[in-house]
Parts: structure tokens; sequence; C-alpha cells
């Protein structure tokens, strides 16, 4: 597959080199000659110096032989522009906008990114995407991470496995016998920085982040079985009002009856905006890191406190000042990798990649086959992906136990319209079923091919 990336910051250099390690071709267009060298030295990564929307730069990148443009700079307009020059004379058949100003995204011009106004198949937004992200996990008191699948019929769960956990040094083959009604599978393990997907044998241990997949109506006492039974949250603080910590406001008001919120905002217009634009939230101006709006804001009360400011030092640095003040659990976005690695160690409890989400929800739409949705887990530890069987599919019409997956890859659930089926050796899987997996990062083509649509599927 041939594809060419607009922009060569955070996420275009992430996402380039996702795809090349997976065999595309794979070039870079920046207009900055410092980032252009650095992809340079990145195998198998094309990198030219240009104006991504000037039809000779997307010419010169191959535009008129591509499959797909990721337009990912830090222009809006270059973006849309890159995606119209893209369409109307190199004919590039899909392409995908990362759009960031809310205004092109108001429902009141919903219709602006219609096939018939703009040449775009997919924009992402990635302030929206990481606004729900962290509203999924403040509603998931425990978890890391958590990621609704199939219609939320099931659910991709995050924990840390701490010194209260029950199944530590239990092999994972007795957890179906110690909780024979509880209808969980583990699919990954994350151990001292290393991320692989577990046997029968295998067991927990303390320290360890585990991933496992539940019918959504499991998760509380799945949670439970790891130790974990936090109490929902009923009060929060957020520190930051831009669009993130807008939105996650509006999502939670929303969608929680009765939560208490309050939001810090150091911009006095930016605090009057949020403070006009939410109906139940507190809105309080000043210093996220001052202590003394930290006592406004009673952080001592408060259940969880959600730091998603523009800097990273800020939001590492108020999430443990709120947690010393208080706080029982934090949530903060950190978008320089060496921040997110730290902040764990910290004692934050919950990170949050903008970086890795956005890659996410373009990956989504990059993966071959009858794939209905693609997220990248933490670190880049490998996919969850969700995908419709196929008569031709190789899984179909064999108990799993025969199915001799490819190294790498393990079934985490099969949903059968309104039926959730946890995987066992003698499992058989049908034409139309919804089956979730985890793919470590070299196994991810193995899965397009599983789900690849065949001649003989017409």
């Amino acid at each position: 597959m041939q594809i060419l990336i607009c922009g060569a910051g955070r996420v275009g250099r992430h996402i380039a080199r996702v795809l090349a390690r997976e065999g595309n071709e794979v070039t870079v267009i920046d207009r900055d000659p410092a980032l252009v060298e650095r992809l340079s030295s990145v195998a198998d990564v094309n990198a030219i110096i240009g104006y991504a929307s000037h039809p000779d730069v997307l010419e010169r990148a191959g535009a008129r032989n591509a499959d797909l443009l990721i337009a990912a700079t830090a222009s809006d307009e270059v973006n849309i522009v890159a995606c119209e020059v893209a369409q109307a004379i190199f004919s590039v058949p899909k392409r995908i906008a990362r759009v960031r100003a809310q205004n092109y995204l108001s429902p009141v011009y919903a219709d602006l990114f219609s096939s018939r106004h703009v040449a775009i198949d997919v924009v992402i937004s990635p302030e929206m995407e990481v606004a729900r992200a962290v509203t999924r996990r403040v509603l998931v008191p425990g978890a890391f991470d958590m990621i609704p699948l199939v219609g939320d019929r099931v659910r991709l769960i995050g924990v840390q496995c701490m010194d209260n956990c029950p199944v530590v040094n239990t092999p994972l083959r007795q957890l179906t016998a110690l909780f024979p009604e509880l209808s969980i599978e583990v699919v990954a393990i994350i151990r001292d920085g290393r991320t692989f997907v577990p046997n029968a044998d295998d067991h927990m241990r303390t320290g360890d982040g585990v991933y496992f997949v539940a019918d959504t109506r499991h998760v509380g006492r799945a949670l439970a079985a790891f130790g974990h039974e936090e109490q929902a949250h009923s009060r929060i603080v957020v520190l930051g009002g831009g669009n993130v910590g807008l939105a996650v406001v509006q999502h939670l008001e929303r969608e929680v009856d009765g939560m208490a919120i309050k939001l810090i905002e150091a911009d006095k217009a930016r605090a009057e905006f949020v403070a006009d634009a939410v109906s139940r939230t507190t809105v309080l101006h000043g210093d996220a890191l001052d202590p003394d709006i930290f006592e406004e804001a009673n952080i001592a009360s408060c259940e969880a406190v959600v730091a998603v400011t523009n800097d990273d030092q800020t939001n590492v640095l108020g999430s443990l000042l709120a947690k010393r003040g208080g706080a029982r659990r934090s949530i903060a976005l950190v978008n320089t990798r060496s921040f997110a690695g730290l902040a764990p160690s910290l004692g934050i409890d919950t990170v949050v990649s903008p970086n890795e989400i956005t890659v996410s929800t373009i990956l989504q739409h990059v993966r071959r086959g009858r794939i209905r949705s693609v997220y990248a887990l933490r670190g880049n530890a490998g996919e969850i992906i969700e995908a419709e069987a196929l008569d031709t599919s190789a899984l179909v019409k064999k108990p799993l136990g025969q199915a001799k997956l490819p190294d790498g890859i393990v079934v985490g659930a099969v949903v059968r319209g309104d039926k959730v089926i946890m995987p066992r050796a003698d499992t058989l899987i049908r034409p139309q079923d919804a089956v979730v997996l985890f793919a470590t990062r070299p196994a991810v083509k193995a899965v397009e091919r599983l789900f690849a649509v065949r001649l003989e599927y017409f």
C-alpha cells in the first residue's frame, strides 16, 4: 500500500513508523528540514521537504500512485486543501484529514465535510477523541484504560495488579474455575515494559498491567476480581478549560447524573467562555498549580482530578499536587513520551496520550479486510481489533482450538447478535460474528489476512 502522510510532527512520525514497519511504502511531506532529516533516518520511510498542499510537492511525493493520503499537519487549512488537491488532480482513492478547530466541527456546519462539498473521506478531531478517551477512564474507576467494542456489548479493560489483587500468582487456566459466572478473557500482560500474549499456564504478578476483555455486564465484578472495587466518582476536578477540558465536562454532564464537577482555568476570558458553555459545572479562574485555588475547589474531597491543560508539566505536577492534597485518583494528559513513561512511577494513576489516541483513530481507516475498529494500546503494545467474520475466513466453522492462530494473536470475545461468547477451545465462529482480538504489533498483518475479503466471497 502506498501512503502519503502530510506533516512530520508527533502524529505524522508515529503513524509513519507504524505503517512502514508493516511493509507499506510510506512518504512523509513537511516544510521543516529538521523534521524531514529526522524522519529520513528511519528505515523504509521516504521524507521530502515542501508544502503538503502544493500540487508539485504532492506529485514529487508520488501522489499519482498513492492509495491513501493522511493530512496531519499543524494547519487545518493545509490539511483540507491537501485532500482537495489529492482528489482533484491525482485521484487519490482515500483521504483522511486531522481538523482541530472546533468551528469547522460545529453541528451547525455538519454538512461541510460531506462528500459533495469537501474531498475528505474521514475527518479526525484529536481533541474530541481525547475527550472521549478521558471520559471513559473517569467512568470506570480502577481501570487505566477502557475501550467499548461491538456497540459496547464488550469492553477492553486495562488494570494494574496491586498488592491486594486476589488473582496474582494464579495460572490463567484457573480463572474460569475460580469465577465460573464471570465472562472475561485476559488478552495481554505488560511486565517490565514488555507486552506479551499469555498462555493458560502464565500467571499475573504484582505490578503487572493486564488487559482483559469482558462482557460489559460483568465489568464491575471483573474489576473486583482484580482487587479494584473503587466506587463510581461523584466529585471530580478538571484542570484546564481548553477544547479537551470543555468537552470532558460536557460529556460528563450528559452521561452522569448528580456528579459534582469543578473546572480550573488560568485564562479569565476562557474561564468565562467555559462557564457559559456548561450547565452544572463550577468554573474557577486560577492557576492549576496554586494551592489556594485547590483549596477553593475542595480538592481534598474529590475522587478524581483530571489534568488536561495544554502543558505536560502542569498536568503532571497538578496531578501530583492534587493527590497530595487528598484527591484519590489522577488522570493526566501527557504528550511527551518520556513524561508518559515516568508518570506512573510518580503515582499518577492514568496517563492519556493524545498521539496514541489519534494514531488509533487513523489506523481504523487504514486496516484492510472486514475490520470495524482498531485501538492501539498503551506504549505501542499492540492493537485491539474488532472484525467481522466472513465465510472465507480461516477462523470460521472450525473449533478455535484447531484454528492455529499465528503467534501474537488471541481472541478476546465473539459477539453473535446480542450474545457474548467468551472463547474456548470448542468455540465455533460463524459468518457475520463480530470477533474481538488482540494482536501484538508484528501480528497485525496476519489479522488483516484472516479477515480479508476473498474472491470466493462474491
